[in-house]
């Protein structure tokens, strides 16, 4: 459970005060509406080359949309609550807004994921890990607004987005509040503001998630998407979801239920104008047939012509099985996976490929099953260095697009706090579909020569187990 937050009024208002002033987080200027909007529904992209707005890291006009800047005019028009469950938050723009919208009597409530629940300025390096120890250092690094060198205890307070909504009262809690050491993770990513408008998609409410990493002037930000619903119906579900979490809030019972502890449940289905949504909260037991993979695989199996995959991690058989059938069929299928994912030895576009990479005991996964006639329209998008592919969206036959927090994995499905939204609308597919073709643009395609060396390494490494598609 988390600590009771801290109640510093006057000193917060000061420091609130110089924040409004001094920060460079929030994102100005934006020069473009949406990527696409219909039915209440608007669509986002980081990336996208059509709009342009400031970088709060180079103080320079770059292309996308400012998704820092979505979630802040959400959190700063509601009038009676907000409900925010996000994996990692650590843009002092958003907690400020929090913030300031506590102050005035609005309900604000958080969830975040427990390993991002502990202000980054209360911890020492030296007792973090390696993975903890290099995201200290990128917010402290983002903490410095005056680019010396050296971070003040004023650059440090007002650059340390938990440690501002502990300091200004907002309740907040993460996925220990059930009694546990956590879910698998708390992974989602939404907001939902007084009962009628929904924000999510597959940005965390990161730097790293939007903008772009600290001294990496080059870096544009994970490429990642959001989508602002105006659905009271919608709205009802996600906050439903957000009360499993929530349970009697910090300080009370052990009643929050995370992970499987929440029983799971089936998608649900909802008309908005012309649109129809689908949405689905995972996890669920293994045996369960309202699993979030199986409520993909069902609606891929709806393609009669193309699908396309933009996804951050792609790591389950039975969806590349399916996927195997539609491209029998005569179906399209184009996909690319995060660089860092796609030549994993779990990877699924290896399958896709065609080929077999045995894991660091030689051994191949059970249950692999890599296409006959490997595909060629398999691959990795060209980003800037250190930024990731963090989308998770698919397209079918140009009307329906699969999306939210949710990776293609069983871990996704059977252990984390996961949001499946679908979405069927031909203009909201067709802003994903400009998407998916930007990133396509410059893709390194089919057996690229860094898998090929790869895959020569493992022929030499272990003989026995593999198997060389032809290039």
């Amino acid at each position: 459970m988390m600590a009771s937050p801290l109640a510093v009024a006057a000193p917060l208002a000061l420091l609130l005060a110089s924040c409004a002033a001094a920060s460079t987080f929030v994102g100005q200027q934006q020069t473009a509406g949406p990527a696409a909007t219909t039915d209440g529904i608007n669509v986002y992209f980081n990336q996208r080359r059509q709009a342009r707005y400031h970088s709060p890291l180079t103080d320079t006009l770059r292309q996308g949309d400012d998704l820092e800047q979505v979630v802040v005019d959400a959190v700063a028009g509601a009038r009676s609550s907000i409900s925010l469950a996000v994996q990692e938050l650590t843009l002092p723009g958003i907690a400020q807004a929090l913030v300031e919208r506590h102050r005035a009597g609005v309900d604000v409530r958080v969830v975040l994921e427990n390993s991002y629940s502990t202000p980054w300025s209360r911890q020492h390096p030296s007792e973090l890990d390696d993975h903890a120890r290099h995201r200290w250092q990128r917010l402290h690094d983002l903490a410095d607004s005056d680019q010396d060198g050296a971070v003040t205890q004023a650059e440090r307070r007002a650059g340390d987005a938990v440690a501002l909504l502990l300091e200004g009262g907002v309740p907040l809690l993460d996925d220990t509040a059930d009694g546990s050491a956590g879910s698998g993770l708390m992974h989602h990513k939404f907001l939902v503001v007084d009962g009628r408008e929904v924000v999510t998609g597959s940005a965390n409410f990161t730097s790293s998630g939007i903008h772009g990493d600290a001294g990496a002037p080059n870096s544009r930000g994970n490429a990642n998407h959001m989508v602002r619903i105006r659905s009271t119906a919608l709205a009802r579900l996600f906050e439903e979801e957000f009360a499993r979490l929530w349970g009697d809030g910090p300080g009370g019972l052990e009643d929050g239920r995370f992970g499987l502890g929440k029983a799971g449940g089936g998608s649900v289905g909802l008309r908005q104008g012309d649109s129809r949504l689908e949405v689905l909260f995972a996890p669920h037991p293994r045996r369960d047939d309202n699993n979030g993979l199986a409520f993909i695989e069902q609606v891929l199996a709806t393609a009669r012509n193309q699908v396309d995959m933009a996804l951050f991690v792609f790591s389950d058989q039975g969806i590349a099985n399916r996927l195997e059938t539609l491209a029998q069929r005569g179906v399209k299928v184009r996909l690319m996976v995060d660089p860092g994912f796609a030549t994993r030895s779990y990877s699924e576009l290896l399958d896709l490929a065609g080929v077999v990479r045995p894991d660091r005991r030689c051994r191949i996964e059970t249950g692999n099953k890599p296409w006959p006639r490997g595909l060629a329209e398999v691959g990795i998008p060209m980003l800037a260095r250190g930024d990731k592919l963090h989308h998770k969206f698919a397209v079918v036959d140009n009307t329906t697009v699969i999306t939210g927090s949710f990776n293609w994995s069983p871990s996704a499905a059977h252990q984390n706090d996961e949001t499946l939204l679908v979405i069927k609308h031909p203009k909201l597919a067709a802003a994903f579909s400009r998407e998916f073709g930007r990133l396509w643009q410059n893709a390194e395609l089919g057996i690229t020569s860094r898998l090929q060396t790869l895959l020569e390494r493992d022929r030499l490494r272990c003989p026995e187990t593999v198997n060389l598609a032809p290039p």
